[in-house]
């Protein structure tokens, strides 16, 4: 009896993916691809303001680029032809300029970001986030922040550990951004 060959997704295959009609965005979860919802208002909302709010610091301070929802970052890439690549696709992403391309790229950026922030839709599941908490920190990303409107938390990551932030803490930002804090309340009230 024959083996059945389970098919897997390179950085390559999501790229000519994504530019196809049907308007479906996904990412890669170690070759495996998952279907990106459209996000809601309020979604949209927090991440742009968090977005902006995180550009303006860093346009400001020369620390590199900062990347809205969407933008594709290739995590790891297996030298394997046939796939299991990671490609993940943040809110909004950060990368500092010591790591950073001196041109952006057309296609996806070719690492993990410094900093990625996630804001939770309703659509997600905390399988699939604390998968992707996971793979952003194995591949390289110092930092990422998981927004939850409902709870108005922040939930903070990285090598050194997991912290929790309520509405009226104030974040910081480590050595990803150095000298830079934002009041948690600011995200939450600038959007409701």
């Amino acid at each position: 009896m024959a083996d059945v060959q389970e098919k897997f997704y390179t950085a390559e295959d999501l790229w000519e993916l994504s530019h196809q009609l049907d308007d479906v965005q996904y990412e890669l979860f170690e070759g495996e691809l998952y279907e990106m919802s459209p996000t809601g208002e309020r979604h949209g909302e927090i991440s742009i303001e968090f977005g902006s709010i995180i550009r303006n610091h860093v346009k400001a301070n020369k620390l590199g680029r900062v990347t809205a929802a969407e933008t594709g970052y290739i995590l790891f890439k297996n030298p394997d032809p046939q796939g299991k690549d990671t490609v993940l696709a943040p809110d909004v992403g950060f990368i500092s300029k010591e790591r950073a391309a001196t041109k952006a790229a057309t296609g996806f950026v070719n690492g993990a970001p410094d900093l990625a922030i996630e804001v939770v839709s309703p659509s997600d599941h905390y399988g699939k986030i604390a998968k992707k908490v996971e793979l952003y920190l194995r591949y390289g990303t110092r930092m990422v922040l998981i927004v939850d409107a409902d709870e108005q938390t922040i939930v903070r990551h990285s090598p050194e550990g997991t912290k929790i932030f309520g509405i009226d803490d104030v974040l910081d930002f480590g050595d990803v951004l150095p000298n830079f804090t934002i009041r948690v309340r600011d995200i939450f009230e600038e959007t409701e």
